[in-house]
């Protein structure tokens, strides 16, 4: 059975940091890439990064660049988000998704239905 579990989530001061994690079982990451989602209350859910883990490279969404960081470990089948310089408006519920074949490239709406499967998300809040 493929499943996703996230952890790493927390309370958290503005410009401190996180790292979450996303653990994958049931399949391995080789083919796969991993997007990392992120829903606030009372907003839609949005994309903030992806990673091909057939190769390494990855994407961020213009409002995290700079400070987030996705990166795979294979061995592992772990993917991680580090999450640095923190402000409050990236509280949220995050989570993680899979899709068969690259990252679409791009973090618009309607991204989050090329995914197949989800975790189950982790909280993260960033408050004083």
């Amino acid at each position: 059975q493929l499943q996703l579990v996230e952890s790493g989530g927390g309370l958290v001061q503005p410009g401190g940091s996180l790292r979450l994690s996303c653990a994958a079982s049931g399949f391995t990451l080789d083919y796969y890439a991993i997007g990392w989602f992120r829903q606030a209350p009372g907003k839609e859910r949005e994309g903030v990064s992806c990673i091909n883990n057939s190769g390494g490279s990855a994407n961020y969404a213009d409002s995290v660049k700079g400070r987030f960081t996705i990166s795979g470990d294979n061995a592992k089948n772990t993917v991680y988000l580090q999450m640095n310089s923190l402000r409050p408006e990236d509280t949220a519920v995050y989570y993680c998704a899979a899709r068969f074949g690259p990252c679409p490239g791009r973090f618009d709406a309607g991204t989050r239905r090329e995914y197949h499967y989800w975790g189950q998300g982790t909280q993260v809040t960033v408050s004083s």
